[in-house]
């Protein structure tokens, strides 16, 4: 099966899966005071996980729950995150989704974000542009930040001190921008960014099965991803901005002034 096929039909199941026991009762264990884990992220991961192993044995796999094991040697890297959302997901918040990403030599090649409750398949591949169930998707065409609808999120790790640097930015921005959203999903907001129905989407403390589709759909869909200051965007390190390409300078440069 063709690594873009498996991945929309895995993220399709394992969103099926989800659906099925969205609002039950689940089994939960903590990673920190405040990240939780249910049983249905383990099953989901294990789906996942078994579904990439029987088509590409020899492919290495980044798994949030740690499924995949040791990375290992090999050309190839999936990053998956089997249920991001997971805090929604407990307390039949409707909005999580499932994120695969495939990379060649730390290159992203492909990308999908798995909306179930929606049914959106956001797609991307690094030669093809950016899709929605199909559908060809483009960010926005604001120019003001004024004018902009923008989101992050903020890091579970209290106890390190991760709030902190984002409330001084929260702070500026929501004095700069029409408004932001906080829907606790990374990967459905970088799909909304590449969506155009935000304008731009930025966060601390993030891990790569978080991002890595997410940031692919966003490029593929005519955005731009970066680290906060504009440098390279590195999936494996901690923070993303992605805007609507428009906006990304003046966001860049009032998270800057912004942070601690």
């Amino acid at each position: 099966m063709h690594p873009t096929a498996l991945a929309m039909a895995l993220a399709r199941e394992a969103g099926a899966y989800q659906l099925q026991h969205f609002g039950t009762r689940h089994r939960v264990r903590m990673k920190d005071p405040v990240d939780p884990v249910t049983e249905v992220d383990t099953f989901c991961e294990t789906l996942i996980i078994q579904g990439i192993r029987r088509h590409f044995p020899d492919h290495a796999i980044v798994a949030e729950e740690g499924g995949g094991g040791a990375a290992g040697e090999s050309r190839w890297r999936w990053i998956v995150d089997p249920l991001d959302g997971t805090v929604n997901y407990l307390h039949g918040y409707p909005l999580f989704c499932v994120c695969i990403a495939l990379q060649e030599e730390g290159r992203t090649r492909l990308g999908v974000v798995y909306e179930p409750n929606r049914d959106e398949l956001f797609l991307a591949t690094d030669d093809v542009p950016s899709t929605c169930n199909g559908e060809r998707i483009a960010v926005s065409s604001t120019e003001r930040l004024l004018d902009a609808l923008v989101a992050t999120g903020f890091a579970y790790g209290r106890e390190r001190g991760e709030l902190e640097i984002n409330i001084p930015v929260f702070n500026a921005l929501l004095r700069q921008t029409r408004a932001i959203r906080r829907p606790g999903v990374a990967g459905v907001d970088l799909a909304y960014v590449a969506a155009g129905r935000l304008d731009g989407f930025w966060e601390y403390y993030l891990k790569p099965w978080d991002v890595a589709a997410g940031a692919l759909i966003v490029t593929q869909a005519g955005g731009r991803v970066s680290m906060m200051d504009g440098t390279s965007f590195d999936p494996f390190g901690t923070e993303i901005l992605a805007t609507n390409t428009r906006l990304h300078d003046t966001m860049s440069t009032a998270i800057a002034q912004a942070a601690i």
